[in-house]
């Protein structure tokens, strides 16, 4: 038998190409690498069988086992791609257009089967958003939203509805990954003032009375369904777009547990920030959340919804389990670092840390033993690859991509359950290669006409010495106002030691005054400038840290901006010797 190893499809502005995974990393020969810049999309099946891709002219289908082109659909509109749960089928959705001659439009949602590409069945379906529709785990049951109402086939015959699930206008349903019985979430938004619901269905039984669980709830504009594997339990996070509290630029977000045997709950946070990740543990006995303002913390849920462990507070806002659940990443994206936490979940121990700067997207690989991360555009266009770990940190292989090409998508191949089996883990690091990007250099700046030089500064004492001239009344002013100041600084002080988002390393107003005031400019015009932009910065981090100090929540960039403060003080003193 021969050995899985998982491969790495690539998308981007040069195509389509497959590589190998650990340990060669080699092009797989025999994929038939498609150059075209215009490639919108690709995805694996859910078992691994197949691997489609469309490049602006056709949809290809390939057989993952000899990645021979087994189906071709010549669309050039195709724009989003998806299989059914088991692979028979194929669906491609295409902008909706409708014209003066057809106001209707003409059908944009496509069901074909995956083997031969035999036209099963068209919709119409205006949106992109969640356009894809919802098939149980064996294929028998697909549902579509159409409307406020969700239309449910059995056994692939679309010229038949058999159910309909209308008994209050829904907004978003999900189906369970469950075998039968199947089960059914729908969201339905209330009017105003009347609350929203989320309503757990078993499978036919659709009337509002024979709801296996309900849950009812204010303030929320959207919903986020998310199944454990096994379909029993699923959680339901609503967020508002608009904090009406004015606690978060982020909206309020809410999280609500159901479950078949219709046990319902709130699951409460031990801070009231907001969420900003929730995923289940492959294992289905708990559910890992990621809340607060930042640094925000990370707690494990069991299914009572009683936190069981505390991973800290850090800067982090993503979750990433690993498929066989035995190892959990932590880890935080976007406007953050991309500092990286590889946990033991069953141990509860840290097996290691590391770091990804510029991470747009991080993917396990089926082997539950590495993982993916990645720069792309159009999130970001400078610095785009992909780098493969090990889950003790190490950094094994990186693939940077050249500056006049983009970066779009990396995916593992995916596998059938159970391929891969969880296997011991090591806190030994093994072997690995150092990044290829330089690090940041911490030495001050010095511009090129100065690099070399022993460079001295000439202050300006009539700058230095012009407070002498004052009259003794206007010292005693002074003396009054710097009595009143240094008051206020140290109730600064203690007011920052005391609060867990500066972390006690935040120097008093007065401090930052005296280094913005005092720092005489230089003659050397490079050096002058950066003082001068340093300068700017501090004066911007004292009024955050007064609004601080008041009270006033500050957002995640503000808290950043304040911890710059030490290193912004040190390299203005080192500009000004």
């Amino acid at each position: 038998m021969a050995l899985n190893v998982p491969c790495v499809a690539v998308r981007g502005s040069i195509g389509i190409s497959l590589g190998q995974g650990p340990p060669s990393y080699e092009p797989v020969k025999s994929f038939p690498k498609d150059d075209s810049k215009t490639c919108k999309a690709m995805a694996f099946s859910p078992e691994g069988r197949y691997f489609a891709w469309i490049n602006g002219m056709t949809a290809k289908i390939l057989h993952c086992s000899t990645w021979k082109i087994i189906t071709e659909i010549k669309r050039p509109k195709i724009s989003a791609i998806q299989f059914s749960t088991r692979s028979t089928y194929f669906m491609t959705w295409e902008p909706f257009i409708a014209t003066t001659s057809n106001p209707q439009g003409i059908a944009n949602l496509h069901i074909w089967k995956s083997e031969t590409g035999e036209l099963v069945k068209s919709f119409i379906q205006k949106k992109q958003s969640d356009w894809e529709p919802q098939w149980t785990s064996d294929e028998k049951v697909c549902g579509m939203l159409v409307g406020a109402d969700v239309i449910l086939y059995e056994d692939v015959n679309f010229n038949k509805i058999m159910y309909r699930i209308n008994v209050a206008k829904v907004a978003k349903f999900s189906i369970s990954p469950s075998n039968t019985p199947y089960y059914i979430l729908c969201y339905m938004p209330g009017k105003s003032d009347q609350p929203s619901f989320g309503r757990l269905f078993q499978y036919p039984k659709f009337e509002s009375t024979q709801a296996l669980a309900n849950k009812s709830f204010f303030q929320a504009d959207r919903v986020n369904i998310y199944w454990n594997n096994n379909g029993t339990n699923v959680l339901l996070m609503t967020s508002t777009e608009v904090d009406k509290t004015g606690a978060s630029y982020y909206g309020k977000q809410t999280l609500h547990y159901l479950s078949t045997k219709g046990e319902t709950a709130l699951v409460m946070l031990s801070n009231k920030g907001p969420i900003h990740a929730v995923q289940w543990s492959p294992k289905n006995n708990e559910f890992c959340v990621v809340y607060d303002f930042m640094p925000a913390k990370a707690t494990l849920f069991n299914l009572k919804c009683e936190p069981i462990f505390e991973f800290g507070s850090l800067h982090r806002n993503s979750i990433y389990y690993n498929p066989q659940g035995n190892i959990l990443i932590l880890t935080g994206f976007g406007n953050l670092r991309g500092g990286i936490e590889l946990w033991d979940v069953g141990n509860r121990k840290l097996i290691a840390k590391t770091e990804a700067p510029d991470t747009t997207l991080l993917q396990w690989s089926p082997d539950g033993e590495h993982f993916m991360t990645a720069t792309t555009a159009p999130r970001l266009r400078m610095g785009n690859g992909f780098k493969i770990w090990h889950y003790t940190g190490t950094l094994l292989y990186e693939r940077p991509w050249n500056e006049q090409e983009e970066l779009w998508e990396v995916l593992w191949q995916t596998f059938s359950p159970g391929t891969f089996p969880e296997k011991p883990i090591s806190y030994k690091a093994v072997e690995g290669i150092a990044p290829s990007q330089p690090q940041a250099s911490k030495q001050v700046y010095r511009p090129p006409s100065a690099r070399g030089e022993t460079i001295s500064f000439k202050l300006r004492d009539d700058e230095m010495f012009k407070d002498k001239k004052k009259t003794p009344k206007s010292t005693t002013k002074a003396k009054k106002k710097t009595k009143k100041t240094t008051k206020e600084s140290e109730a600064l002080a203690s007011s920052q030691s005391n609060n867990p988002s500066t972390n006690g390393q935040v120097t008093t107003s007065t401090e930052t005054q005296n280094l913005t005031t005092n720092v005489p400019e230089c003659d050397n015009l490079e050096r002058s400038k950066k003082i001068k932009k340093i300068k700017s910065k501090l004066e911007q981090i004292s009024k955050l840290k007064e609004l601080l100090v008041a009270g006033k929540q500050l957002e995640i960039n503000q808290l950043d901006k304040i911890k710059k403060e030490a290193d912004l003080m040190k390299e203005l003193e080192e500009l000004a010797l």
